[in-house]
This record gives C-alpha cells, sequence and structure tokens, in this order.
C-alpha cells in the first residue's frame, strides 16, 4: 500500500482539557494552584498536537460543537501551520475535561465528563466528510471513546469507507467499538494499554512481556500490528514480521500521565514513516511518550528532547 505521508486524526469525543496543578491539594480545602492550563484535546487532536510538537503535519477531523467551534479552531492555530482543521461541526457544546495535579506529593485525578455529540445524524455527517476528505495512501487515525451501542454499525461502515480508499486504518480505542472494529478485520494497527487488550480478549493478561506477547499473537489474524503501551514499563510491538519490547532509560520526574498513550502513538507513527522501521517507530514512540508525562513537551523543543531521552528496544 502506498503512503502520501498525511495523518488524519479522527475523534468522536472530543474535549476541552482543564488541568489545573497546585500543592498538598486535599478534600474540603479551597487552596490557590499554581498553574491552570485549558486547551482542546481528546485523544485523536492530542496525537495532532503531539505530531505538531514534533514538526508533522496532520489533519484533524472528526467531531466538535459548534457552541465552541471557533474558540478551538484559535486555540489549534496558536500551534502554528502543521495542523490542518477539517473538523465536522455539530449541534451542541464540547465536553470539558478536569484534571487535578498534586505536584508536591505527585498524585492526580481525572474528572472525565460524558461526551454528547455522536449520535446519528452527526455521524452521518461525519461520514460524508470524510468522504470528500481522506484519499488513498492516508493514514486514518480513529482515536478515543466510540458509542458501541446502535451507533457501532454506522461507525464500522464509516471506518470500512475509509479503509476502502486504500488508506491505514490505526485505531486507539476500547470496548464493543475496539471489538466490532477488530472483528471486521478493518485497522492496520491497535493501539490498546494493557487493560484494554485484556477487555478485548475478554481474560486477564498478566503485564508481563511474555504474558502480553502470547496473548496478543492470536489478534495478528485479524489485525497485523499491535501497539501495547504499559505505562512506565514502557511499550511492546506485536507484528506478523517480529516484536519488540522497549522502555527509557533516563531517570526523571512523571509530572502528568494524561496523554501519554496519545503521544505514543504519535511517535510511533511519526517514526514509522516512509521508512516502515518497526523497531525506530517503537524507539520513537517511547521518547515521546517520556516527554509528555516529564511535561518536556511543554518546555523543551522535539529535536532537544529527542536527544536527552535514551530508550533501549530489543526484539523478543
Amino acid at each position: 500500500m502506498k503512503s502520501s505521508g498525511r495523518i488524519i486524526t479522527i475523534g468522536l469525543s472530543p474535549a476541552w482539557d482543564v488541568s489545573c496543578r497546585g500543592r498538598d491539594l486535599e478534600w474540603g480545602r479551597h487552596p490557590e494552584i499554581d498553574e491552570q492550563v485549558v486547551r482542546p484535546a481528546g485523544k485523536a487532536l492530542n496525537v495532532s498536537s503531539a505530531l505538531a510538537w514534533m514538526g508533522r503535519e496532520s489533519v484533524a477531523a472528526g467531531l466538535w460543537g459548534r457552541e465552541d467551534y471557533d474558540s478551538m479552531r484559535r486555540a489549534v492555530q496558536g500551534q502554528g501551520d502543521f495542523v490542518r482543521v477539517e473538523m465536522t461541526r455539530v449541534d451542541g457544546p464540547t465536553r470539558r475535561n478536569i484534571t487535578v495535579v498534586d505536584t508536591h506529593r505527585q498524585r492526580e485525578m481525572h474528572l472525565r465528563c460524558r461526551s454528547r455529540l455522536a449520535n446519528a445524524a452527526s455521524i452521518q455527517r461525519l461520514s460524508a466528510d470524510l468522504k470528500g476528505l481522506v484519499r488513498a495512501g492516508d493514514v486514518c487515525v480513529f482515536a478515543g471513546a466510540m458509542p458501541g451501542d446502535a451507533l457501532l454499525d454506522p461507525i464500522i461502515s464509516m471506518v470500512g469507507a475509509c479503509r476502502e480508499r486504500e488508506t491505514r486504518v490505526v485505531l486507539d480505542a476500547h470496548g464493543p467499538a475496539l471489538e466490532g472494529l477488530v472483528d471486521a478485520r478493518l485497522p492496520w494497527l491497535i493501539a490498546p494499554n494493557v487493560e484494554e487488550l485484556a477487555q478485548l480478549l475478554g481474560a486477564e493478561v498478566k503485564d508481563t512481556s511474555a504474558r502480553l506477547v502470547a496473548a496478543a499473537r492470536p489478534l495478528l489474524e485479524k489485525v497485523p500490528n499491535l501497539l501495547i503501551s504499559r505505562g512506565s514499563k514502557g511499550a511492546i510491538l506485536v507484528t506478523k514480521r517480529g516484536v519488540w519490547a522497549g522502555r527509557t532509560t533516563t531517570r526523571g520526574k512523571v509530572l502528568e500521565t494524561v496523554g501519554c498513550g496519545d503521544y505514543l502513538l504519535a511517535g510511533f507513527l511519526a517514526g514509522y514513516g516512509k521508512r516502515n522501521n518497526a523497531r525506530d517507530a517503537l524507539t520513537t514512540a517511547i521518547k515521546v511518550a517520556t516527554a509528555r508525562a516529564r511535561g518536556w513537551s511543554e518546555t523543551h523543543a522535539w529535536s532537544q528532547t529527542s536527544r536527552r531521552i535514551a530508550v533501549q528496544v530489543e526484539a523478543l
């Protein structure tokens, strides 16, 4: 399959991420926080943001609420010219998710609102927009929560239509949507964490390299590539051509875990590129995720960070 190098990120459950950082945060108190950051996000847009930080272009598609669409566009434009916004406007506001980080005690809490933008009408509109946007050779990244009820069939049809245009479909989702799309053999790559892999398999999986690889191998009959994120343990890439495990060997303080999986996926796609080198892609993926976890993606350029982080990758 040819590759044009164009990455299109597609999210059905976007959000505004509100991140609050403070020290010694306790229930029942009214402390002042040190910092509040509000940015348009959701897993799909996070992938585009990570790619932009690396100097890679992408197209940001998917759903976004009509009421705050212009605010989202202005915020994304602040990242430079690397993200081309092609979101589908739908009725309603975009949800807000809140992360509270206690920087002194190194703990965090994630408060999530339910996304209400995806419905039969909005999925139909998005499908029509994607038909005019997607072309052969694109990489279509479907990321984030997806409805698993009566909307599952329309979603499978939408993803299938992208696949029929000779694209590579990348899927970072969970639950019934992940299971349904994998069973339909549509993704070229899936990117579950350990918990999501266990849900897909319907059985607990111990977080060791050997157990994860053994559990993932049967899925290669349906999807040729699995990128399994393991948090502080790094990641494992299972493919039909080989298996690799990687982790960072550079020490550092973890500031926030939100979005690390999205940055891992973005790093993999950027590293895979035209050379189709899985080992190099995994190395880049772990560097990008590590930078996100340690806050370096907010304070340092990618060119600096890539040299600062050491990664060990071995074939299994």
